[in-house]
C-alpha cells in the first residue's frame, strides 16, 4: 500500500471549482467533494461525483482557530450525505498559490481536531481535505485504518487531460528518447515521458485494435493491457497487423500477435495480455487502473463494459471501427468509418443508442440457443484494412494530442465519422441524457469507483 492516492475529476466539475476558489478577490473559500473510491493497485484512488460550494458567510465563515472554516451545519448534511451513499468526503480550500501548494500547520491542527469524529460519522468512509492553488493540488485523506494519504496527482478528464500535483516535477532523461527524436521535436521529452508512465487498455485486437497498438509502441507508451478471446484466423490476415500464414495455422491468440508487434516497436514496453471476454469481471477489472481506453471490439457487450469503465472510474476513452453495408443486390450502400470519443459528462453511449439492448440479449445466449430460439447464428461483417486504418490513426492522433494537452480545451466534444460514398466528413455532437443512469450525475454509476459493480459476468 503506498502513502500517496490519486484524485479524477471531470472538466466541468474542476472549472464550477475553479471559478469558486478563485473569483478574482485574492480571498480564501470554500468547498466540499463526494467522491467515490477504489484501491487500484495499492494506491487509493478518489473519483469526484459531486461538487458542493460554500456559500460566503454562511457555509464558509470566520474560523475559530484558523482564518477562514466550514460551518458546522454544512460539514454535518454532507458527511452524513457521504456515509449514506458510501462516498469520500473532502473538503476543499484555497491559498491562492500557483505552481505549488501545501497545508499550512492550522490546517494540520484543524484535520486531528476535527477527522477521527468525521471518520467515526462514515462509517468505514475515507475523509480528507484538499488545498488548491491556480495550477497545483495537495491532499490529506484520512482511511479507517488510521492511514494519511497525499496527492500523487490529480487527473482533470475532459477533451483534453489535465494533470494537477502539489508541486511541479520534472522528468529525467533516461537516454531512450533519441530514439524517438523527430516526435520529442514536437511535444517535448515532458510528453514523451508522459506517454513512458501511460497504461493504455485496449478491447479488441483485430482489424483496428491491432493498427492502434502497433502505434502507441511506437509513439513509445509504456504499458499496455490487451483485452481479447479470439484467436487468428486465415480470414484475419489481411487485415490484422502482425499476423502471419503460421499464426492462422495454429491459431495463435490475437493478443500474443499484438503482443510480438508492441514489442518489436518498443521493446521496453510492459504488455498485460488478458485472453478473455472483456465482460467477464476479471478481465474488465484489469482496466480499472488504466489512463485511457480504446474500444475496437464490435460487440455490444464490449460496448456496455467500455461505457461503464469510463463514467464510473473517469476514465477517457475512445469507441472507433468502419462499417461497411450492402444492398440484396451486391451494390455498396455504406462505406464508413468512425472515432467516438467518451468522456464523463458529455454524454454516453446508451444516451446515443449506440448500445442495442435487443443486440445485448442475443449476445448473451450461446450459437446453440440462437439456432433454437430461431435467431440463426449472424455472418461476420464485411471489413478493409484501409478503412480500420483511418479510424485507428485518428483515433490515435487524437489521444495523443489530448493526453499530451497539446491543443486547448473544447467546449464541445465531437464524434468523427467519414463516410467514403459520399466523400463527407461529419463531425457529430453526441447527445446527453441528464437523467441516463450511466453518465447521469444523479444516476446509479457516475464517479461510483468500487463503490457499485461493473455489468459484468463472472468469470
Amino acid at each position: 500500500m503506498t502513502t500517496t492516492c490519486r484524485l479524477r475529476l471531470a472538466r466541468q466539475d474542476f472549472d464550477i471549482l475553479g471559478k469558486h476558489l478563485f473569483p478574482g478577490d485574492h480571498g480564501e473559500h470554500g468547498a466540499v467533494l463526494l467522491a467515490g473510491t477504489a484501491c487500484v493497485g495499492g494506491q487509493w484512488t478518489l473519483y469526484v461525483r459531486e461538487v458542493h460550494l460554500a456559500a460566503e458567510g454562511t457555509d464558509y465563515v470566520q474560523g475559530t482557530y484558523g482564518y477562514r472554516a466550514l460551518a458546522p451545519k454544512f460539514i454535518h448534511r454532507l458527511i452524513t450525505r457521504a456515509r449514506d451513499e458510501r462516498l469520500a468526503y473532502l473538503a476543499v480550500h484555497n491559498h491562492g498559490i500557483g505552481q505549488e501548494v501545501g497545508f499550512s500547520s492550522i490546517d494540520y491542527d484543524s484535520h486531528e481536531r476535527g477527522y477521527p469524529a468525521l471518520l467515526q460519522i462514515a462509517k468505514g468512509m475515507p475523509v480528507g481535505a484538499l488545498v488548491s492553488g491556480h495550477r497545483s493540488l495537495q491532499a490529506d485523506v484520512w482511511l479507517p485504518d488510521g492511514a494519511r494519504l497525499a496527492l500523487d496527482e490529480a487527473v482533470v478528464v475532459g477533451n483534453t487531460i489535465e494533470r494537477l500535483r502539489p508541486a511541479p516535477i520534472r522528468f529525467c532523461a533516461d537516454g531512450t528518447e533519441e530514439g524517438y527524436d523527430r516526435q520529442v521535436r514536437m511535444f517535448g521529452k515532458t510528453g514523451q515521458a508522459l506517454l513512458g508512465e501511460a497504461r493504455i487498455g485496449i478491447i479488441g485486437l483485430g482489424g483496428v485494435g491491432s493498427l492502434v497498438s502497433e502505434y502507441l509502441a511506437r509513439l513509445g507508451v509504456g504499458e499496455f493491457c490487451l483485452i481479447d478471446d479470439d484467436r487468428v484466423e486465415e480470414s484475419n490476415l489481411s487485415r490484422i497487423v502482425g499476423a502471419t500464414a503460421s499464426d492462422a495455422r495454429d491459431a495463435t491468440e490475437k493478443v500474443e500477435v499484438a503482443e510480438r508487434l508492441i514489442l518489436q516497436g518498443h521493446p521496453a514496453a510492459k504488455v498485460t495480455l488478458v485472453r478473455k471476454d472483456v465482460a467477464k469481471e476479471s478481465a474488465a477489472r484489469q482496466l480499472v487502473a488504466c489512463d485511457y481506453l480504446f474500444l475496437a471490439a464490435d460487440s455490444m457487450r464490449a460496448r456496455l463494459i467500455f461505457n461503464a469503465l469510463v463514467h464510473q472510474y473517469l476514465i477517457p476513452g475512445v469507441q472507433l471501427g468502419s462499417k461497411i453495408r450492402a444492398e440484396e443486390n451486391g451494390h455498396l450502400a455504406e462505406v464508413m468509418s468512425a472515432n467516438r470519443p467518451v468522456r464523463p459528462g458529455h454524454g454516453c453511449l446508451w444516451c446515443n443508442q449506440l448500445i442495442d439492448p435487443s443486440q445485448l440479449a442475443k449476445e448473451a445466449k450461446s450459437n446453440e440457443e440462437r439456432k433454437a430460439q430461431a435467431y440463426g447464428v449472424e455472418e461476420p461483417n464485411p471489413s478493409v484494412i484501409s478503412l480500420n486504418a483511418i479510424s485507428a490513426s485518428h483515433a490515435v492522433n487524437d489521444f495523443l494530442l489530448d493526453y499530451l494537452g497539446l491543443r486547448p480545451e473544447r467546449d464541445q466534444l465531437y464524434y468523427e465519422q467519414f463516410h467514403f460514398l459520399k466523400g463527407r466528413h461529419d463531425l457529430v455532437q453526441p447527445r446527453r441524457d441528464e437523467n441516463c443512469s450511466e453518465c447521469g450525475r444523479g444516476g446509479l454509476r457516475y464517479g461510483r469507483g468500487d463503490t457499485v459493480t461493473l455489468p459484468c459476468i463472472e468469470g
